[in-house]
């Protein structure tokens, strides 16, 4: 049985993380298989919905499948799942997920490095660490810790705090709340309506946001500069506006 079912058909590719006796709890060959679509995504791919089988998107790490390591395996290890969501959040896709009960630990990693979060109602963020000794290896300090800030990631953290669904919305955790079982087809409409973007418009949403945030004004505002030049340079630029003018939808390619 695959880790991670893949419907890659059409411009909308739906990954389904598919441990649902585990709550898509994460295994080492779970998030290789994640990480491998992202490697290498089908080139006609524009827009990709992740999801969680038997209603959880993902528990975290299955403490059951824990391998002590010494500390220079442990900073590979943790460098690896690095790598993983940096292909998520960087490799140029929007990612879209589609939220339901346990987004917990390593999966609150994984949604934070998704670019539009939906939950419903059953969702709870968590990022229970600190009370199985252990701390955050997937990215959650930069990721979560920026949505959330510093502050109330370390209060999150030391008190096991559980956030809800308009709790998550309130902060950033969640961009949108829907009802039950709506979370997978709203994020099906939204993901079409991404996918009908200009494909390097998308592409710089994706990359050069986060990435300016990171740098100074003066040099966040050059990036800009770049970025504005190339993409109103494309052959989607010009039908971008020829269609405004020509009060029509643009087709772009």
């Amino acid at each position: 049985m695959a880790l991670i079912e893949i419907d890659a058909g059409g411009e909308i590719a739906v990954l389904t993380m598919n441990r649902p006796d585990k709550r898509n709890a994460m295994s080492d060959a779970f998030i290789e298989e994640l990480g491998a679509f992202f490697d290498a995504p089908p080139a006609h791919v524009r827009v990709v919905v992740l999801t969680g089988a038997g209603g959880h998107y993902c528990a975290g790490l299955d403490l059951a499948e824990h391998i002590e390591r010494d500390p220079e395996q442990g900073v590979y290890h943790s460098r690896g799942w690095h790598r993983i969501l940096d292909r998520i959040q960087y490799g140029g896709l929007p990612v879209v997920s589609a939220m339901q009960g346990a987004v917990i630990g390593g999966g609150l990693e994984i949604a934070a490095a998704t670019h539009v979060r939906i939950a419903e109602p059953s969702v709870m963020f968590q990022l229970p660490e600190g009370r199985r000794g252990i701390f955050v290896g997937g990215g959650a300090t930069v990721r979560v810790g920026r949505i959330l800030g510093p502050d109330r990631m370390v209060e999150m953290m030391l008190t096991g705090r559980t956030y809800g669904a308009e709790e998550g919305l309130a902060l950033g955790l969640a961009h949108y709340v829907v009802g039950e079982d709506e979370a997978l087809p709203r994020a099906m409409e939204l993901a079409g309506k991404i996918a009908r973007n200009a494909p390097m418009s998308n592409y710089f949403m994706v990359q050069a946001i986060p990435r300016i945030n990171d740098m100074g004004s003066q040099e966040g505002l050059f990036v800009e500069s770049l970025c504005a030049a190339l993409a109103q340079s494309t052959p989607d630029a010009k039908e971008g506006l020829a269609a405004f003018l020509e009060k029509r939808v643009p087709k772009f390619r």
